[in-house]
């Protein structure tokens, strides 16, 4: 086997924080050993790692991190969600599966075939996975007990025209949508969260995308986990589908850092 990447890095922020900033579409890294599954030819698979990749989110969360008074902690995926998908249920609860893309793709955002009929997905599950899901709820349980409770913020990114993969895509495209759960999404992190990313123009709610990433040890269990998914249209810092980060950047990144502040308190 060849040398394999880290999968994820764990950064550490302000020992009294409760936040963690979740990175886990950033990254187009994808193992050779993982690669050589992979039915599409190398031009195609940059088109598709542009398409599904949140391009410089972890940018927006390192420059957030540095900004904020109270220095968040972030948890960053290494490696592209066509390795292994971690915010996806691993089994037939993921709504996923009816495109192809539950914890382990076979088809692309357009959904061609991404992976050979009848590809196997547990030895990356096993392999990638489920280290990453053991070391979120590591890195959830700890903030716990340092500070009673923890903050989940999901940084993330969507094209501003809907892909084919999308479930859902026929709803409204906000400069910044905000994902929800009804159990650990309460009313004050949602209203900071629209507070801080008002000047980056209109927030929404739960489109195109929906729901929040808090692992499943915790979910619906513990009200001290709260968490929200912040989902940045494209356009706004990024020139599409895969292109370099503009000026918007740095405005997103400042209303990550004052909703990160709004909320270590």
């Amino acid at each position: 086997m060849t040398d394999v990447p880290p999968s994820f890095e764990f950064l550490p922020g302000d020992a009294d924080s409760p936040v963690i900033l979740h990175v886990p579409h950033s990254a187009r890294e994808i193992p050779a050993e993982v690669r050589c599954a992979i039915v599409l030819g190398d031009a195609a698979l940059e088109r598709e790692l542009d398409h599904i990749t949140d391009s410089h989110t972890a940018s927006i969360a390192g420059a957030a991190a540095g900004a904020a008074g109270v220095a968040p902690w972030r948890f960053v995926n290494r490696l592209s969600r066509l390795v292994v998908d971690p915010e996806r249920f691993p089994d037939e609860r993921e709504e996923m599966l009816a495109v192809g893309m539950g914890a382990v793709y076979t088809r692309t955002t357009h959904r061609e075939a991404l992976r050979p009929e009848g590809f196997h997905p547990e030895p990356l599950i096993e392999r990638y996975f489920r280290p990453y899901a053991r070391a979120m709820t590591e890195a959830v349980a700890d903030r716990l007990a340092a500070t009673g409770r923890a903050v989940i913020i999901d940084v993330h990114s969507y094209p501003s025209a809907p892909l084919p993969y999308e479930l859902h895509g026929d709803g409204p495209r906000p400069e910044v949508c905000l994902g929800t759960d009804s159990f650990h999404t309460p009313p004050g992190l949602l209203a900071a969260a629209r507070e801080a990313f008002a000047p980056c123009g209109e927030t929404g709610l739960d489109s195109p995308f929906a729901g929040t990433y808090v692992p499943l040890e915790f979910y619906g269990r513990r009200a001290e986990v709260s968490a929200l998914m912040v989902e940045i249209r494209r356009d706004t810092y990024m020139s599409e589908p895969g292109g370099p980060a503009g000026p918007g950047l740095p405005r997103l990144a400042s209303a990550l850092a004052t909703l990160v502040d709004a909320v270590s308190g």
